[in-house]
């Protein structure tokens, strides 16, 4: 399933792709929390790298934590006017799996891995997108 969020003005947008890991266990889902708000794993694509790839450095930058990547959920973009970037186009793939246990330390010290229950976490992702997966992933689990 794809979805687009915003409306694609007549402007030059920057393209990022990203990929992302939702991870699940008991009932709970795994997400990092920054000054910001809440996200999940990953980010932007750095140059040849494949989505899985993304997802192991960001996971291991982000959490110390190795992915274990079991299937694509959905993606989505978004047109938007961001207030550094100007006209910015995030194209987002998210991925159901599992964090493996900690053996790397975290280069962002600012991201703390928290596990929140889904109607804790409903809605309160920081991306408009991020949190439509978090409801594609609750309908594919029941």
């Amino acid at each position: 399933m794809h979805r687009v969020f915003g409306i694609k003005d007549n402007a030059e947008y920057l393209d990022r792709e990203g990929a992302y890991l939702i991870p699940c266990r008991n009932n709970q889902v795994g997400v990092v929390q920054t000054s910001k708000g809440y996200f999940f794993l990953g980010g932007g694509l750095e140059n040849g790298e494949s989505h899985l790839d993304c997802i192991k450095r960001e996971c291991i930058e982000e959490v110390g934590c190795a992915p274990c990547v079991e299937k694509k959920l959905c993606s989505a973009e978004a047109y938007m006017k961001h207030p550094t970037i100007g006209y910015f186009h995030p194209i987002q793939t998210y991925y159901i799996g599992k964090l493996l246990d900690k053996k790397y330390t975290p280069t962002e010290t600012d991201h703390n891995l928290c596990w929140i229950e889904y109607n804790q976490l409903k809605g309160k992702l920081f991306v408009e997108m991020q949190n439509w997966a978090l409801e594609q992933l609750y309908a594919y689990i029941e």
